[in-house]
């Protein structure tokens, strides 16, 4: 299993807050993907925004987030919305 820093966008941090919602490595976050990942750290750290949600959308296609087109974006946010509600 490969290490979750090994993933473009994850660090020291983002590695941290994963382990401790149970996903230990890049395959099980490829697996789960982004949005079910965001959601059990979202349970967890309530401050998570929508940058980390794009982060994690970035590391599983191995791009960096800022790069995500327009329509990911968009579908990303309206996730994230619908989650504050």
């Amino acid at each position: 299993m490969s290490e979750l820093t090994s993933m473009m966008n994850i660090g020291r941090e983002m590695e941290k807050k994963l382990i401790s919602v149970g996903i230990g490595s890049s395959e099980e976050l490829i697996e789960m993907g982004a949005k079910d990942a965001f959601l059990k750290l979202k349970q967890k750290y309530p401050n998570v925004c929508l940058v980390h949600l794009y982060t994690l959308e970035g590391a599983i296609h191995d791009i960096e987030y800022n790069r995500l087109s327009e329509d990911t974006k968009k579908e990303l946010k309206e996730f994230s919305d619908f989650l504050k509600k």
